[in-house]
């Protein structure tokens, strides 16, 4: 079992820079394959970064790449990401998700199995 508390959201203007932190429970988070998603109103989740067990391995969405960097700490139990030059789509509720496994299929949300409550970025114009 694994507990997922995101943090770091708000308020920023477009064009300015967040960074998201999420805080997993237990002694076994480096064995887990870390992600972060978002869903928009009115829309569905999407994928936004991953990133392997040792950190090792990253991919980002099209959408995101070359300003968003996920990154891990697993002496913290810690996955970050950082948004860069943010634009007013990235208005969003933003989960980490945690899952097992082999590095396939990273970027498909049913493949993800403990979920954090999520932190909400707004992104003004």
């Amino acid at each position: 079992q694994v507990q997922l508390v995101e943090s770091g959201g708000g308020l920023v203007q477009a064009g300015g820079s967040l960074r998201l932190s999420c805080a997993a429970s237990g002694r076994t988070f480096s064995r887990y394959i870390m992600g972060w998603f978002r869903q928009a109103p009115g829309k569905e989740r999407e994928f936004v970064a991953v990133i392997s067990w040792n950190a090792g391995m990253t991919y980002y969405a099209d959408s995101v790449k070359g300003r968003f960097t996920i990154s891990r700490d697993n002496a913290k139990n810690t996955v970050y990401l950082q948004m860069n030059s943010l634009k007013p789509g990235g208005t969003a509720v933003y989960y980490c998700a945690a899952r097992a496994g082999s590095w396939s299929e990273q970027n498909r949300r049913r493949t993800y199995v403990y979920w954090g409550q999520g932190t909400q970025v707004t992104v003004s114009s």
